[in-house]
């Protein structure tokens, strides 16, 4: 286990090392010089050319990599071109938000999904498991932004029981405004999500349904719930498992739709105003705690997986991945 985690931890730190160059190469391939937004409209050559060297964007590429990768391994994401404010307070403070969004959003959907999706395979034959099964395609097809524009809609304009959408100014100091203020953006997500994981629930329930080990231990004389739970439990949880891995890590990246509907100031409208104002530092430092976040859950989906399935845990003593 302990070279499994070594092996694994160099892959991930290779991994963020290269999504590094790839997001500062695309970055500087992108239309548009990030002088702009420090200059006025019409501004002279000199003007400009001025605003690059107090940014360092006339620097050659080579030197403006190393120093951020410098600035990496010191824990500094680097200084907002237009506030000239740094970049990792400004990050750690859109987490605040975008963290609690996303897990929050993360266990509901896995709430609403497990148990469904066991129903719609268990009842498959009957008209609610078909009902069931619709309706979970039916999910997957509904933009998330137009189920936002819905909830607010319904919740917000016209019963006006939560807020449209903002955030309270002094965060968390209020839980409860605070919480009320995620409520639609929370609903929002798990939505869709579980819409997606209970097809993969579903999928997963059926195998093990199915599965010889299944009725074999039901000949044995085990109840189907004794057998479901000894055998089938962990069986179905493993493609499970790496589903969810990957829901989590696209709901977080993806954030910045549902912030955009619902005015929150999370990572994903920090990264929208930097794309807009062509602002590197803060685009970069937004994408990579992103890639980072990615990883990381991608870690702990692996471990996690193999810390429940014995024939990975098989594989790993006998030294295979």
């Amino acid at each position: 286990m302990a070279r499994y985690l070594l092996r694994r931890l160099a892959f991930l730190a290779v991994s963020l090392a290269l999504a590094s160059v790839v997001l500062f190469v695309l970055l500087r391939m992108l239309p548009g010089d990030p002088a702009n937004a420090l200059t006025a409209v019409g501004a002279g050559p000199e003007q400009i050319a001025a605003a690059r060297h107090s940014i360092g964007s006339d620097r050659p590429l080579p030197e403006q990599f190393t120093h951020w990768l410098g600035q990496l391994a010191s824990g500094d994401l680097g200084t907002s071109f237009v506030s000239s404010l740094p970049v990792g307070p400004e990050v750690t403070a859109r987490l605040d938000v975008t963290v609690p969004l996303t897990l929050a959003a993360f266990v509901l959907a896995v709430l609403v999904a497990v148990p469904t999706g066991f129903v719609a395979a268990y009842k498959r034959h009957t008209w609610y498991g078909a009902l069931l099964s619709g309706v979970s395609q039916l999910g997957i097809a509904i933009p998330v932004f137009w189920l936002g524009m819905i909830l607010i809609a319904v919740f917000a304009l016209n019963a006006g029981w939560l807020p449209s959408g903002g955030f309270p100014q002094d965060g968390w100091s209020d839980p409860a405004e605070a919480f009320r203020a995620l409520v639609l953006p929370v609903v929002t997500i798990a939505l869709v999500m579980s819409a997606s994981l209970i097809r993969y629930v579903r999928s997963a329930t059926l195998d093990v349904l199915g599965s010889d080990y299944l009725r074999t231990a039901r000949a044995l004389g085990s109840s189907f719930g004794r057998a479901l739970w000894r055998h089938g439990l962990r069986n179905g949880a493993v493609p499970v498992i790496s589903v969810l891995g990957i829901e989590l890590a696209s709901t977080l990246l993806g954030a910045v739709v549902v912030e955009s509907v619902y005015a929150l100031p999370g990572l994903g409208s920090l990264l929208a105003t930097g794309i807009a104002q062509h602002d590197y530092p803060v685009i970069q430092g937004v994408l990579f705690v992103s890639t980072l976040a990615v990883l990381v859950i991608g870690f702990v989906a692996d471990l996690v997986q193999r810390i429940i399935d014995p024939r990975l845990r098989g594989r790993l003593s006998g030294g295979a991945r």
